[in-house]
């Protein structure tokens, strides 16, 4: 899973998008409203955490034009407010979820997580395919009932291979989706996490190399 961080104060975007990466969730950081429209015109998030107060334009017309885009992007906003009538503005707005500052870091994960798995409705929590179980909420992945220990690259990687369902992914859009944004567009990055996963996985090979296209899980779904 790839979001955008929409926060202006740095340190608390920072500790967001470190808090993330340790749940395997690859995070970019927007500090105004402009630098979040030109991030979502550009990339291809699975969300967008958003700040309503930030530099304009504001968080609340930032949430109005990705509704508007229709690109579908689900959106979890944040605030100092805990007033009802806040909230009610928010979701009016388009907003999917709300969360109020303070807030711990797991439970950011965990409505992510959710809010991930509503936007795609047919997918189940936790996924299997060809002997592989893979629960997100736990980072765990079980193959024929044997658990495996995987890096957070690798369980990113993973995720997005299973999630696919047995179709091909580029590797371009490998790191897309399990990168973020800093990641070099020339690196051998996910050919090395590819080849150390399917180690991790064991044999017989789970990961098939498509020449010249991409990968993806060999076997029935």
């Amino acid at each position: 899973m790839r979001v955008l961080i929409v926060e202006d104060e740095p340190y608390l975007a920072e500790a967001i998008r470190d808090g993330l990466r340790l749940a395997a969730i690859a995070a970019d950081i927007a500090g105004d409203g402009e630098a979040a429209l030109e991030a979502l015109a550009v990339n291809d998030y699975h969300i967008a955490v958003l700040d309503r107060d930030i530099p304009g334009p504001s968080g609340d017309e930032v949430a109005r034009r990705i509704v508007g885009s229709g690109s579908g992007t689900p959106i979890l906003m944040l605030t100092a407010a805990d007033r009802l009538d806040d909230k009610a503005s928010g979701f009016e707005l388009g907003a999917d979820d709300y969360l109020t500052k303070p807030f711990a870091m797991q439970e950011l994960v965990l409505r992510l997580r959710a809010l991930d798995r509503r936007r795609v409705r047919s997918r189940p929590p936790v996924r299997e395919i060809a002997g592989l179980r893979v629960d997100p909420f736990r980072r765990e992945v079980f193959r024929d009932g044997r658990y495996v220990a995987l890096t957070r690259k690798q369980f990113a990687v993973l995720e997005v291979l299973v999630d696919a369902g047995g179709g091909v992914i580029s590797a371009e859009e490998l790191l897309e989706r399990a990168w973020d944004e800093n990641a070099d567009p020339f690196t051998n990055a996910v050919r090395i996490t590819v080849s150390a996963l399917r180690k991790r996985l064991g044999e017989p090979q789970l990961i098939e190399t498509v020449p010249g296209v991409g990968y993806r899980i060999a076997g029935p779904a």
